[in-house]
């Protein structure tokens, strides 16, 4: 008897967790890799979260092409093993993670978030909110379980052809669109329709699921919002990683709009906030979040190991406490967590990619906004433009009260991810001899001081006498090497990345020739 798995013309590649959610290749998420990991997730929640056969699933997706082929095979998973599918449409991630929670009910986002669109995701939702790294074991063991099982199935049974695609096509339900409404009605239920009035919001919508959702918010505020660079084809745009064409995009947009109160944008599955000020400033998630926490009265901030010191130093003044995490949403809901169960009564969290997440309920202008312990980009957006207004400021304005630090970010391709790990290892503890070998890559000649401490929180984080920060990382699912800095001006903190990254003699090649040497 031919097997299924003997029947494949292709070498199957198998679906990991990144930071946040399964990742990969749009031609490595066959249909077949698909449905066996939504499998393996339900199978989990049967033993993990009590889930019953008949229950409902919600599942939506975001603007790539390759997301309605991957929701058809989760679909198919889903039905396939008794579970009803009830379908949200094309939304943002956080207005499904919102009416998943309100149902109290698991939710699949189909989402790369802001990746190139030769790749593509599934991000899992228990009915209390996000999969947390603490769940991914047991999640990988039941898909490891089902692949065994439907690999085993003899080919001539199998729903699958030898590509891996379902042999029958799956027609997705029609859209209930309550989870649009629920997320439209969080905001315009909280803040007044004249919030807006006479202001203008430029809208860079490319992509962007929510585009069109977080337009509505906006118009229903009382906003006047011109819509921009609207695209039919997937833009990937990283709120962690702005490149310069984007910064030249957004100066050029403030003169276009000369009139105009800010700028904003999400990333594809409009999860990470763009805030860009009317000078064209692009402001980063750390800050943003920082802002956030102190206009909502938040009492603990969790925030990950990247952050930039202004945006902690900022919450320290605001007499927030706080707590660094390692990169990835289920880090910091998992703070948030803790920092509830310690008696937190507000706690809130956010990544550098701006991400804003609630970790219990907050009343805002005497109304109740819902907990939402997952990444959200439209309330980050709101309240900065909000807190501004408020203090009768421009947006400029209200970012210049936070401490003058710049932050750069870029990394190295090519760099083997078991190198990268190894250096990292290699500087993992906080001592004199660690600090003497650092030395010989972060030379004075270079405008190094004194190393001050060393952190190891997610990567290797350097504090430097000058003031100057240096954080060492491993990408998650990809072969590149990160480098991000803090100091005191922008040309310094891109400086020391640039000193990093350098082809072919950077420090992170030296510390690799070095490390081969050993």
């Amino acid at each position: 008897m031919s097997t299924l798995r003997g029947s494949l013309t292709y070498e199957p590649v198998e679906l990991n967790f990144g930071t946040s959610g399964l990742r990969g290749l749009v031609v490595d998420m066959t249909d077949l890799e698909c449905y066996l990991n939504t499998v393996g997730f339900l199978k989990f929640l049967e033993t993990h979260d009590n889930l019953q056969p008949g229950a409902t699933v919600y599942l939506a997706g975001d603007l790539r092409d390759s997301t309605p082929r991957i929701m058809q095979a989760v679909q198919a998973a889903c039905e396939d093993n008794g579970y009803k599918v009830v379908y949200l449409g094309l939304i943002p991630t956080p207005a499904l993670a919102l009416y998943a929670l309100k149902s109290r009910a698991p939710g699949i986002m189909v989402t790369g978030s802001h990746i190139p669109a030769d790749r593509n995701g599934i991000k899992f939702y228990k009915s209390a909110g996000e999969v947390l790294k603490g769940d991914e074991a047991a999640i990988k063991e039941n898909v490891a379980a089902v692949r065994i099982t439907i690999y085993n199935q003899a080919a001539t049974d199998t729903q699958f052809d030898a590509q891996g695609f379902l042999k029958k096509t799956i027609n997705l339900p029609g859209q209930e669109k309550a989870a649009t409404t629920d997320f439209l009605n969080r905001f315009t239920t909280i803040f007044a329709p004249n919030t807006f009035q006479g202001k203008k919001i430029v809208f860079y919508q490319h992509s962007a699921v929510g585009r069109d959702l977080i337009t509505d918010i906006l118009i229903h505020l009382g906003a006047e919002v011109i819509p921009v660079g609207r695209s039919d084809v997937f833009i990937p745009i990283d709120s962690e990683n702005v490149t310069p064409e984007h910064k030249d995009y957004f100066r050029r947009l403030t003169k276009e709009n000369p009139d105009c109160f800010a700028i904003i944008s999400t990333d594809g599955d409009s999860d990470r906030p763009f805030v860009i000020d009317e000078t064209g400033e692009f402001h980063r998630g750390d800050v943003l979040g920082a802002v956030v926490a102190a206009w909502l009265k938040a009492d603990f901030a969790a925030c990950t190991a990247t952050t930039s010191d202004a945006a902690t130093d900022y919450l320290t003044a605001k007499q927030i406490d706080w707590e660094q995490t390692k990169i990835g949403s289920p880090y910091v809901v998992e703070a948030m967590i803790d920092a509830s169960a310690a008696g937190k009564l507000r706690p809130t969290g956010w990544e550098v990619n701006g991400g804003f997440m609630t970790g219990s309920q907050f009343k805002v202008n005497g109304q109740e906004l819902p907990s939402l312990p997952t990444r959200d980009a439209t309330l980050p957006i709101l309240v900065a433009l909000i807190a501004a207004l408020e203090a009768n400021l421009k947006i400029s304005e209200l970012f210049e009260e936070l401490p003058k630090r710049y932050t750069s970010f870029a990394q190295i391709g090519n760099f083997p991810t078991a190198t990268a790990k190894a250096i990292v290892a290699h500087f993992s503890e906080d001592n004199d001899q660690t600090r003497k070998e650092l030395a010989k890559y972060f030379k004075k000649k270079n405008g190094f001081g004194q190393i001050k401490s060393i952190s190891t929180i997610d990567g290797v984080r350097i504090l430097f006498a000058s003031a100057d920060v240096f954080h060492m990382r491993p990408s998650g699912n990809a072969p590149d090497f990160r480098a991000y800095s803090i100091a005191d001006s922008q040309s310094r903190a891109d400086e020391i990345v640039a000193l990093a990254i350098a082809e072919p003699d950077g420090l992170y090649r030296q510390m690799e020739k070095s490390l081969l040497k050993t």
